[in-house]
């Protein structure tokens, strides 16, 4: 905004949309638009980055629900249509894309053609949301998403493969408020990645 005002923004924002720069999502919240290689065609926006930038935008402090920690994770293959987040802000649903059928969508370099997905915001009191790393907040959701009982040696090798050991060394040191069981199983984790 210190470059112009917000008739110039606007002007440069709708260039660089019209030349497929970038992508409006919402609003005031644009991405980068990127293509699918094996569909050839456009994706839509990354639920968890547009989650983020709302919760910026609005100065609410947000973390994954255990379903949606899951799914980032690759922890489950299931691509939900609904991408759940607790906040501290008031609870609220934000459609992203077009609920029109697959037939009529519009093509080009708009979310309103993209699959339909909702991201939803819960208000809850955000007891687990003191941790300084935003994977540790991934991984403890998860985990309690999991259940204490089926954490076998096979999820425990998906887990530790889906960040990198000093993210797990890091995570042990942040999630001592976390239920016990949990920060056993990450600090379990860290030392055989980094024995």
């Amino acid at each position: 905004m210190d470059l112009g005002g917000d008739d110039l923004v606007r002007k440069a924002l709708s260039s660089l949309e019209s030349k497929g720069t970038i992508r409006r999502v919402l609003r005031g919240l644009y991405d980068y638009p990127k293509n699918s290689t094996l569909l050839n065609e456009p994706m839509g926006p990354d639920l968890d980055q547009v989650a983020r930038a709302l919760a910026r935008k609005s100065g609410w402090r947000i973390q994954p629900s255990e379903n949606t920690a899951l799914n980032l994770l690759g922890l489950s293959t299931q691509v939900p249509a609904q991408a759940v987040y607790l906040s501290d802000g008031p609870s609220k649903t934000v459609e992203i894309g077009s609920k029109q059928s697959a037939d009529n969508f519009p093509k080009g370099n708009s979310v309103e053609g993209a699959v339909y997905r909702e991201l939803i915001f819960k208000k809850r009191s955000l007891k687990e949301s003191g941790f300084k790393h935003r994977d540790s907040e991934l991984v403890v959701q998860a985990l309690k998403a999991l259940g204490q009982n089926r954490i076998d040696s096979d999820l425990r090798k998906k887990l530790s493969g889906a960040l990198p050991a000093v993210t797990w060394k890091k995570m042990v040191r942040d999630t001592k408020t976390a239920p016990a069981w949990v920060h056993e199983i990450i600090r379990g984790i860290a030392e055989e990645l980094n024995s």
